[in-house]
């Protein structure tokens, strides 16, 4: 058993928005596939970190979630800034049980354990939120990234953390999220959401207070899970 990541598949087998038009991103879902398919076994667990589907509505995820599913080992979803069809867990549950989606689960104020680690996460929002709307939504995904976190901690577990955004880019922090990071000692945070290399480049990928953050976008990763140990 091992444990994979990647985020920002940005699928639209349902939905008319591929992303071969962009630079880079040629074949992307069979170089997904190969690549997947290549490293991942049944028994392991891969955590897709965001910006799953282009679809707007749950209904119209079925080809996408199809095309996950039949993917090797277990899928975790976590939301990402355009996953627009995202719903309820209860919801997100029922239509994964409803549609035979059996390989897949929804992070979304829970962890899950694999291998022996306690796999917890949020979405995150703008590390340079100011608004108060921003902050209302900040606040929140802080507060969901520690109902994520706390009881994983009470169960003896270290967690692992993934987000889908940056919690440090273009030297700004979002605190309050690396704050809860710090709390609960957190070692190791994964992020997606950051495109390209320029992009890629002002994204903060090694190792601050302890914390190792590494960048999983599945472009930066040259669309292959990593390992996250």
């Amino acid at each position: 058993m091992a444990v994979f990541t990647i985020a920002d598949l940005h699928l639209s087998f349902g939905t008319d928005k591929p992303m071969d038009v962009f630079p880079g991103w040629s074949n992307y879902t069979d170089r997904i596939k190969t690549n997947w398919t290549r490293l991942v076994e049944e028994d392991d667990t891969v955590v897709i970190a965001g910006d799953i589907s282009w679809a707007m509505e749950l209904s119209e995820t079925f080809n996408d979630f199809s095309f996950i599913n039949a993917l090797p080992g277990k899928k975790i979803l976590l939301k990402g800034n355009h996953d627009y069809w995202w719903t309820t867990k209860k919801k997100m549950d029922n239509y994964l049980s409803d549609n035979g989606f059996g390989t897949m689960s929804i992070l979304h104020n829970n962890f899950y354990t694999a291998d022996g680690l306690a796999l917890c996460g949020s979405r995150g929002w703008f590390y340079d939120a100011e608004t108060d709307a921003d902050m209302k939504v900040l606040h929140r995904e802080a507060g969901r990234l520690r109902m994520s976190i706390e009881p994983a901690v009470k169960a003896g577990y270290d967690p692992i953390v993934f987000l889908h955004y940056p919690p440090i880019y273009n030297n700004m922090e979002c605190t309050e999220i690396t704050d809860i990071l710090k709390e609960f000692g957190i070692k190791k945070c994964f992020y997606g959401h950051i495109h390209g290399g320029n992009a890629a480049k002002r994204a903060f990928i090694g190792t601050k207070d302890g914390i190792s953050y590494k960048l999983i976008a599945c472009d930066h990763i040259n669309f292959t899970p990593l390992a996250v140990l």
